[in-house]
C-alpha cells in the first residue's frame, strides 16, 4: 500500500470557488481509483488561493488481476458467429471450452487481465479531471487548448514517494511546487504528503483552510480584545478570507469618527463587501467602533504601519462616498422620490414600480382590517413610501440596504416607528431562517408586497416550473404563509387573491385613475362605452375616464378572463407551500390534504384542525375509526361499482334489520351534528370527540352485521349507512386521503 499526493498549481482561484472545487477533485479522482479497482482507506483535500491538493492514503501499487468468462454462440454456429465473437474476446479458438446446458452446447471465454500499474491509472485519472473539471467559469490561455480557472501552472504527483511524470496540454506533472508568491516564491521538491506539508509551512504557506480560519478568527479576537473592542462575528467572511490569503496576518487600523454618522449597516456592508474587513463594536454603547480588523497576505518588514495606511486611506475613501450618498439623501423626502418610480418597470405586464406601489397601498389598508392593532392608514403611508429609497443615492451604490435605508429616511423626515420599520421589514423573511416581523403595520406591508407579487405572476402565467422558479414565488408564498400563521392572522385566501386580481385587471384598464379606486371586489365591474369606461360597484357608478387604447382593452379582458382558474391554481399552490412548510415541523402532509380538501382557505384554522386531527389519530379511537371508516368506504365504492348507482339517500332505521345497525343510525346523526357544530365554533377538540362516540357502534356494526344482505331493502338500508358513515367522519377532514 502507498500514499497518493496531488496537486494543482495555478493563479490564484476565486475564494468562492475553493470548497467546491477541492471537493470536486477528490470525488473524481477518487470515482477514478475505485473505477479502476484501486481501494484505499482516505482521502483528504485542501484548497489555497493558488493550489488544490488531494492526499489519498492506503493505495495499492497495481490493480487487481481479473479473471471474466464470457458466453458466446453455440458450438455448432456457423465459423463466421465464431469468428466474431473470437474478435471481441480477443482470444483464439483453442482458448475456447464447451458447456451444456438446457438450450445446448455454447462457447465460453476465460479471459484472464493481468493488474495494471497504480501509476498508470493515476496519470490517466489526472488528465481526465484535469481536462474535465467543472469550474463554474473557466479560461484558454497562451496558444493551449485547455480551461481552467486561471492559468494552471503544474502538476505535483507523488505516488509512493516516486514522482508520476506526465503533462496536460504542456502543463508538466513531476514533483515540484512553490511556496508563497511573495515570501518565498522558489520551487521545491517533495517526497510525500508530510513532507510537502512541512515545507509548505517552511514556505510560508498554511495548506488547511480550517486552520487558516482558527488563525484570523482568534488573532482578530485578540487584536480587538486588546481594544477594548468587541469583534463582530461573521463566519461567512472568514471563510472568504481564508480563502483569500495562503499566510494570514490580521491588523487592526482605524477611520475617522466622523463616519459614524452612516448608517452602521452601510459602515459593515462597505468594510465587509468592497474590502473584506471585520467590523468591531464598543462593548459600552453597543455602537459601532472606529476601528477595523483587517488580514494581509505577507508579513511587513516594518511594523506593519505602511500596510495598516494604506487600507486606513482605501478604506476612508469608500466611507467618504457613503456619506456623500447618504446626506444628499437627507436634503430630500422619500415622496420627492416617488415620481421616479414610473420610470422603472417591474414586469412588462405588470406596470411599474409606482403602479405596484399602488396596488400595495390598496392591499395593505385593506389587509389592515385582518391585523389586530394595525392602523390602516399608517399601513397605506408605509405601503406608499416603502420602495421610495430604491432611487436613493445610497440605495443606488449599495442595493443591498434597500428597506434598510427607507427606514432611516422615514425617520429623519418625522415618520412614526411603526411606518419606518415597516418600510424596513416589508422585504422580511429573505430566507427560512429568518425572523418574521411581527409589528401590525409591518406585517400588512410586507403581505401585501408578497402578494402582489403572487397574484400578478400567476395572473399572467409566469408560475414556477419544477425547480424554475425565477420570480421567487415559493420563498413569497412561505413568506405569506409565516406571516400569517405566526400572527394568528384570521383570513381568507381566496377573498383576498380574488380581492387583488381584480386590482390586477382594473390597474392594467385605469392606469393613473387607480388612485382614485378602492380596493377591488367582485361587485367591482368596468363597463366600456363609446369614448369612455364606466367603473361601478354594485351597479351604482364610481367614475368615468376618457378611453382611446384598444390594446389596454384587450390585456383587461385577457387578464380578467381567467380569474377563477388563477384562484384555484393560487389556493392549490398555497397547499402545496404550508405542505413543505410543515413538513420541517414534523406535520403530516396526508393530514394537511385530508382538512385543505374540505374547502377551508383560513390558514390558521386549517393548522388548527390539522393539530386536532392529528392528536385525534394518535389515539386508539382515532386509529380504529380511521380503519372502520376505510372498511366502509371501501365496501360501499365496490358494491356502487358493482350495482352502478350511489348509495347516498337518507336511512330508513326500520329496514335496517339488526340492532347494531339501528344504534350505528343514530349514533352517526349525533355524531354528525355535535361535531358540526363544534366545527362552527372553532371547538375542533370537541369536534374529535364528536367522532370519537362512533368507533364502538361502528366496530359493533361490522363485527355483529351483514353488509349485502340477503333481503334486497335491508342491503340497500345498510348500503346507506355506510355512506352515512362516510359522510359523518369527513364532517371533520377528508378521511379517504388520510393514509394509513
Amino acid at each position: 500500500m502507498a500514499d497518493l499526493l496531488i496537486e494543482l498549481f495555478s493563479e490564484e482561484i476565486p475564494a468562492r470557488m475553493q470548497k467546491k472545487a477541492s471537493d470536486d477533485l477528490k470525488r473524481m479522482i477518487c470515482d477514478a481509483l475505485k473505477g479502476a479497482g484501486l481501494t484505499f482507506d482516505a482521502a483528504d483535500a485542501y484548497a489555497t488561493p493558488r493550489r488544490l491538493a488531494l492526499h489519498v492514503t492506503g493505495v495499492p501499487t497495481t490493480t487487481p488481476d481479473i479473471s471474466e468468462e464470457r458466453r458466446g454462440p453455440r458450438a455448432d454456429a456457423p465459423d463466421q458467429a465464431i469468428a466474431g465473437f473470437l474478435r471481441g474476446a480477443g482470444v483464439e479458438r483453442e482458448d475456447l471450452v464447451e458447456r451444456e446446458d438446457k438450450k445446448g452446447t455454447f462457447l465460453y471465454a476465460i479471459i484472464e487481465k493481468k493488474g495494471q500499474a497504480a501509476t498508470d491509472v493515476i496519470a490517466d485519472a489526472i488528465q481526465t479531471t484535469v481536462r474535465n473539471f467543472p469550474w463554474p467559469k473557466s479560461q484558454r490561455w497562451g496558444e493551449g487548448s485547455l480551461k481552467w480557472v486561471r492559468p494552471l501552472h503544474s502538476i505535483l504527483c507523488v505516488f509512493d514517494g516516486v514522482a508520476i511524470s506526465f503533462d496536460v496540454d504542456g502543463v508538466p506533472a513531476g514533483n515540484a511546487t512553490r511556496g508563497h508568491r511573495f515570501m518565498a516564491p522558489d520551487a521545491f521538491t517533495v517526497t510525500d504528503f508530510v513532507d510537502y506539508k512541512q515545507k509548505l509551512l517552511d514556505h510560508k504557506v498554511i495548506l488547511d483552510p480550517s486552520r487558516r480560519e482558527t488563525l484570523i478568527h482568534d488573532t482578530a479576537q485578540t487584536l480587538a480584545s486588546a481594544a477594548g473592542l468587541e469583534l463582530v462575528e461573521d463566519k461567512g467572511l472568514i471563510a472568504e478570507v481564508a480563502g483569500l490569503v495562503e499566510w494570514p496576518v490580521p491588523m487592526i487600523g482605524s477611520f475617522d469618527a466622523d463616519f459614524l454618522e452612516v448608517p452602521e449597516e452601510v459602515l459593515i456592508l462597505t468594510m465587509k463587501k468592497d474590502q473584506k474587513y471585520f467590523v468591531t463594536r464598543d462593548p459600552a454603547t453597543g455602537k459601532l467602533a472606529n476601528k477595523f480588523i483587517f488580514t494581509a497576505n505577507i508579513e511587513p518588514s516594518d511594523d506593519g504601519s505602511a500596510v495598516t495606511g494604506g487600507n486606513e486611506r482605501v478604506l476612508a475613501a469608500r466611507l467618504s462616498d457613503a456619506k456623500f450618498f447618504y446626506d444628499q439623501d437627507l436634503k430630500g423626502k422619500l415622496e420627492d422620490n416617488l415620481a421616479a418610480l414610473n420610470d422603472i418597470v417591474f414586469h412588462k405586464d405588470l406596470g411599474t414600480v409606482a403602479e405596484r406601489v399602488e396596488r400595495i397601498k390598496k392591499l395593505s389598508r385593506y389587509l389592515a382590517e385582518f391585523i389586530p392593532g394595525c392602523d390602516a392608514g399608517e399601513a397605506e403611508r408605509a405601503a406608499e413610501l416603502c420602495k421610495a429609497d430604491l432611487v436613493s443615492g445610497m440605495v443606488y451604490e449599495f442595493p443591498e440596504v434597500q428597506g434598510v435605508m427607507g427606514r432611516y429616511y422615514a425617520k429623519a423626515q418625522g415618520e412614526s416607528d411603526a411606518v419606518a420599520d415597516a418600510i424596513r421589514d416589508h422585504y422580511a423573511p429573505l430566507g427560512p431562517n429568518d425572523a418574521c416581523p411581527s409589528a401590525p403595520v409591518s406585517v400588512a406591508v410586507a403581505l401585501a408586497e408578497k402578494l402582489d407579487t403572487l397574484v400578478g405572476f400567476f395572473g399572467i402565467d409566469q408560475k414556477p416550473t419544477g425547480s424554475k422558479d425565477p420570480f421567487a414565488l415559493r420563498r413569497a408564498a412561505l413568506g405569506v404563509i409565516r406571516f400569517i400563521t405566526e400572527n394568528s392572522i384570521r383570513i381568507s385566501m381566496a377573498e383576498v387573491f380574488d380581492k387583488h386580481h381584480i386590482t390586477f385587471a382594473n390597474s392594467i384598464l385605469l392606469g393613473t385613475e387607480l388612485k382614485n379606486f378602492p380596493i377591488s371586489s367582485p361587485d367591482v365591474i368596468v363597463q366600456r362605452a363609446e369614448g369612455s369606461l364606466r367603473v361601478l360597484q354594485n351597479e351604482r357608478p364610481l367614475f368615468s375616464i376618457e378611453y382611446e387604447e384598444d390594446d389596454n382593452w384587450e390585456k383587461y379582458q385577457s387578464f380578467d378572463k381567467e380569474r377563477h382558474k388563477v384562484l384555484s391554481e393560487l389556493v392549490s399552490f398555497f397547499g402545496d407551500r404550508l405542505k413543505v412548510q410543515q413538513r420541517d415541523k414534523g406535520v403530516r402532509h396526508d393530514l394537511i390534504d385530508a382538512v385543505f380538501a374540505k374547502g377551508d382557505d383560513d390558514l390558521v384554522r386549517i393548522l388548527n384542525r390539522v393539530s386536532a386531527l392529528s392528536a385525534f389519530l394518535d389515539t386508539d379511537d382515532g386509529t380504529n375509526l380511521l380503519a372502520g371508516y376505510k372498511r366502509a368506504a371501501n365496501i360501499l365504492k365496490i358494491e356502487e361499482k358493482k350495482d352502478g348507482k350511489a348509495y347516498d339517500q337518507a336511512v330508513d332505521a326500520d329496514s335496517l334489520g339488526a340492532d347494531e345497525a339501528v344504534t350505528l343510525a343514530n349514533a352517526l346523526i349525533t355524531a354528525q351534528d355535535d361535531a358540526s357544530k363544534a366545527l362552527q365554533s372553532e371547538d375542533f377538540e370537541a369536534a374529535m370527540a364528536a367522532l370519537s362516540t362512533l368507533r364502538a357502534p361502528i366496530d359493533a356494526f361490522f363485527e355483529k352485521v351483514k353488509v349485502n344482505d340477503d333481503n334486497p331493502a335491508v342491503r340497500v338500508n345498510r348500503l346507506a349507512l355506510l355512506s352515512a358513515i362516510r359522510s359523518a367522519v369527513n364532517t371533520v377532514a377528508d378521511f379517504s386521503l388520510i393514509e394509513g
